[in-house]
Parts: structure tokens; sequence; C-alpha cells
């Protein structure tokens, strides 16, 4: 069964992660982006799909992590803390066309805990000396997101259901409307740590995920 998981994995990351562009349809009808592109580079990443869809108040996404082998987290995290140093699945999300200079990070980890803040980062590309700087959304749950992660070690699968409320980006009812977003993964283990391969959808070209010209356009239809 792992082998099949593997297999359907690597065959979707070979369908979908050329593409810098996706239409992604009302739900419960679903778009996927899916890849397995080491950021800069290096040998390839464990298979990862983000399934997407959106109703008129809410973004629907879900993580699926293939192949995991660690499911390394801290177990003292909480929310909105710095889960991005161990494994996780993230998605940056603005509204609208342009390369953006303000855009939202929503993470998740395999223990179910999730990092959410609005970004500031004018130079696009998190130049050295420029400003960088992070907004927290503190009650994520009271304001409508929700998260749920499944984990299958057997399988070496995790799943994570998560809705994020578009009047967050004052974008509701976002049909027609072109937004841009990108798509990313990290892993470690034990013995690795700090260290991590990067992972994502749009390389990047840097050990670096902030560089929002590369972000892929998101095209709600």
């Amino acid at each position: 069964m792992f082998k099949l998981y593997l297999a359907i994995g690597a065959c979707l990351a070979a369908a979908v992660a050329a593409n810098d562009s996706v239409n992604v349809p009302q739900c419960p009808n679903l778009a996927s982006v899916a890849f397995t592109t080491a950021i800069p580079s290096g040998p390839p990443c464990p298979a990862t799909k983000v399934d997407l869809c959106y109703t008129s108040t809410q973004l629907h996404l879900t993580f699926t992590a293939y192949n995991e082998t660690n499911f390394y987290y801290n177990a003292d995290h909480q929310t909105n803390d710095d889960i991005w140093a161990y494994e996780a699945m993230e998605a940056f999300i603005s509204r609208g066309p342009d390369d953006p200079q303000t855009y939202f990070e929503y993470e998740v980890s395999p223990n179910n805990v999730a990092f959410n803040a609005f970004i500031f980062n004018p130079s696009r590309v998190r130049k050295d000396g420029a400003p960088m700087d992070q907004a927290f959304i503190g009650d994520p749950l009271a304001d409508g997101f929700t998260v749920n992660t499944k984990t299958d070690k057997e399988k070496g699968l995790w799943v994570t259901e998560s809705v994020v409320p578009l009047a967050l980006f004052n974008g509701e009812t976002p049909k027609g409307s072109v937004w841009r977003m990108n798509f990313f993964r990290t892993v470690t283990s034990p013995q690795m740590f700090p260290d991590q391969q990067l992972c994502g959808w749009r390389n990047t070209g840097e050990a670096n995920f902030h560089v929002t010209p590369v972000f892929g356009k998101i095209n709600f239809v």
C-alpha cells in the first residue's frame, strides 16, 4: 500500500507541478496543485498535493503529505509558534494578480498546530536590509478558520483539511478574480534537524520561500 501511495504522489506531481496557473472551482469540485520540487535544487522531495476549492465566504485547502517518514514536530508548540522550523505544509496567499508585498502565510504541522500571519515584505524577495515583518491572527478559530489533521504512519501519510475565511482578504465572492499563491513543505528528522529539505510548487530559486514574483496564479472560476 505504501508503494501505491508513493506512485500516486509521484504521478500527481509530474502532472501538475510544472503549471504556474490553476483554475480553482467552487466546492465541492476541486483543483489540485502537486509538487516534488526541491528548493532551490537537489534530490526530489516527497510528493505533496494541495486540493483547492472555494465558496462565497471560504477558501478550502486540503494538504496531503505523501512518503512521510518522520512526522517530526515540536510537541510544545502552540498556535503561531515556529512550526516552520520542523515539518510543515504551507500556503502563501494574496488577493489580486500583482506580485504581493503583503500576503498571508498559513502553515500546519503533523500534530494539527497552525501558524497564521500576514507578512510585510516590501522588497518582495526578503532582501537583506529591507523591512520584513509579520502580524499574527491571534484567535483563528474564532475568526472562522478550521484545521483538521490526520496521520497514518503505516502509509507514510498525513492530511490536513483547512478552511480560511475570505473576509480576511476583503475577498468574499471571489469568482472571476485572480489571486497569487505558492505552496511549500518542509521536511526534516531528529537526525537532520535543524537542517531541512525545502520543497515547493513554484521554485523560488533560493533557500527562501518569501519570493513573491514566482507565486503562481490562482483563477477562481
